[in-house]
């Protein structure tokens, strides 16, 4: 255990490389020859699909993941949830006002699990053809993943904690660019308005990186849950109701977040975040993206013991990779 918490505490130190300070790409990245930027050539899309995913910003694939897969990763999520299976690096995440408490004897009030990429079992879902055939499309050949998700979405406890604020997830990543980044978010189980399926504000994503902090919410708002500041309220946003099986692919910029499960019963999904291989990191000090650094950083000081000073923020990310295509220089 002291030798891999010494490994952990390596890796996350600063490198004290010095990183580009700009977001122009460094890299020659495969661009489509005609007018689409956020899609490459794949015999998978149509013309229609990449041109609605060049409007919207999301793509809801129906069908892709088999049940029987769907099963294999609830299983081993209540395992990890019982403790009966330890992953190095995991990252398990609790609702603020119902942590002490079990709704389902084996979840333990666990809304999510992070970083499961040392997991075999749920880490199989990343690396299924099925996905990463689509998520070329988006990235190109050269694919990594690079963050890995299972969501537990419990019911809510009165406090409207279960929602998740209206965000962007590139706030969270310092690689770039965003438009060869991809999330690919599987229902395990039909979501929709009652057990609280994603909204998206269709074409936020051919915006800019907006500002990000905690929201102002009465009942409190889990840890890491950071929200856009400045957006219309007003725009017309769609809600994804999607069966078990159903993936939305959806680039890093779209303006999404998630309402309140009014069900009894969790609601299930599985996601990973791609990234081109010929992406680059970017420094964001000093930018939109501080705030969430700072904020990681006091998790490495109080999980690992590292001086806020000392945390790479890139190093994190890097450590948290995995090559599954393709090459790659990082």
């Amino acid at each position: 255990m002291a030798e891999r918490l010494k490994t952990i505490r390596n890796h996350l130190c600063q490198s004290r490389v010095a990183l580009p300070t700009t977001h122009e790409t460094t890299a020659q990245l495969s661009m489509p020859s005609d007018q689409f930027e956020y899609t490459l050539q794949s015999p998978l899309l149509s013309n229609e699909q990449r041109a609605a995913y060049e409007k919207d910003g999301f793509l809801v694939i129906k069908g892709l993941v088999p049940k029987e897969d769907l099963e294999r990763y609830r299983a081993q999520f209540e395992k990890i949830c019982r403790n009966e299976v330890n992953v190095p690096g995991i990252t398990i995440m609790r609702d603020i006002t119902i942590a002490k408490t079990e709704y389902v004897a084996d979840q333990k009030a666990i809304t999510k699990v992070q970083d499961y990429q040392n997991d075999e079992v749920l880490y199989s879902y990343c690396t299924k053809p099925e996905i990463v055939d689509y998520v070329e499309a988006f990235v190109g050949p050269n694919v990594k993943s690079m963050h890995t998700m299972l969501i537990n979405k419990p019911p809510d406890p009165g406090m409207k904690s279960s929602r998740h604020p209206m965000h962007q997830d590139l706030y969270y990543f310092p690689f770039r660019p965003a438009k060869r980044v991809v999330c690919s978010w599987t229902a395990m189980e039909r979501v929709d308005r009652k057990n609280g399926c994603l909204v998206v504000l269709p074409g936020t994503h051919k915006g800019k990186l907006l500002k990000h902090d905690y929201p102002q919410w009465e009942g409190g708002v889990n840890k890491y849950y950071h929200g856009v500041r400045d957006y219309d309220p007003k725009a017309p946003r769609v809600h994804l109701v999607m069966e078990p099986g159903d993936t939305v692919f959806f680039h890093p910029l779209l303006i999404h977040g998630s309402g309140m499960n009014r069900t009894e019963g969790f609601r299930k999904a599985i996601s990973c975040h791609y990234c081109s291989s010929d992406c680059h990191f970017v420094d964001v000090k000093d930018t939109v993206q501080q705030t969430i650094a700072d904020e990681i950083a006091e998790m490495a000081n109080k999980k690992y013991g590292i001086a806020k000073e000392d945390v790479d923020f890139t190093a994190i990310w890097k450590m948290r990779s995995r090559d599954i295509r393709g090459t790659s220089t990082w």
